[in-house]
């Protein structure tokens, strides 16, 4: 354990933690789009940016980066720290103007308008979306491309991409809500990553709750039998004392 201060609060917390997870844990506020507890940290956003102390010595680092230390001094509301968020938050702004999550952001910094040139992009390049993929799921179906004003998260050549399940964990995670996942009669549509999968009928209640290529990976990856998946997870927690043979 390390002891520091946060805030003027002395706290301990377990070596090797960042000091987003560990303000987090004592309940102090500081705000972020590009983090998720899933997958590893990135610091694009910035906008978990803290001031550190050490030494008499101080400077701005990404917190959701920055490993704890002993005797380490945080601060996470100075003017520099919420001076730099403001302009971050407008250059959010500028790229998102009409993104509810942006704007509720840009509200609570105190940010009303920004001085930036407007596009109208829905995707903050977090890459959340991208981390989910490789980290959790395993299929690595999509990728940050390009590079300057061009960058964009993308499937190989935009096309419909071999390795996508359609299992929406990218919208899960989207902090803007720029990636969709639609459920159409037996259909899933992803039109972001222009992707349709055929969706799993249940066996006992006749709803599609599922597309076939996760359930197929899932076999695969598990090594789970062909029957596995006949049943929907609503119709297995009812039925579980019945087989389904019986059914």
């Amino acid at each position: 354990m390390v002891n520091l201060w946060i805030d003027d609060h002395e706290v301990k917390a377990k070596e090797g933690s960042t000091i987003l997870e560990v303000a987090r844990e004592k309940g102090i506020h500081i705000p972020t789009l590009c983090y998720h507890d899933a997958v590893s940290s990135a610091g694009a956003c910035r906008l978990c940016m803290v001031e550190i102390s050490k030494n008499a010595h101080s400077r701005l680092v990404t917190s959701c980066l920055y490993p704890v230390e002993e005797g380490l001094v945080v601060k996470t509301n100075t003017e520099r720290v919420i001076n730099l968020r403001r302009v971050i938050i407008e250059l959010l702004l500028a790229r998102c103007p009409n993104v509810k999550v942006i704007q509720d952001m840009a509200r609570e910094l105190g940010v009303e308008k920004t001085e930036f040139e407007l596009e109208d992009k829905d995707c903050i390049l977090c890459g959340l979306c991208v981390r989910v993929c490789e980290e959790i799921v395993g299929v690595s179906a999509i990728s940050l491309v390009n590079r300057g004003n061009k960058r964009e998260a993308a499937t190989p050549f935009y096309e419909a991409s071999n390795s996508c399940i359609g299992c929406g964990s990218c919208a899960y995670v989207c902090p803007t809500g720029c990636i969709k996942v639609e459920d159409v009669g037996d259909k899933r549509i992803i039109p972001r990553w222009k992707a349709e999968f055929k969706l799993k009928k249940c066996r006992v209640c006749g709803n599609y709750f599922a597309p076939e290529a996760q359930l197929d990976y899932l076999r695969r990856e598990l090594g789970l039998p062909e029957e596995e998946f006949e049943v929907c997870p609503n119709c297995r927690v009812i039925d579980n004392d019945v087989s389904y043979e019986e059914v």
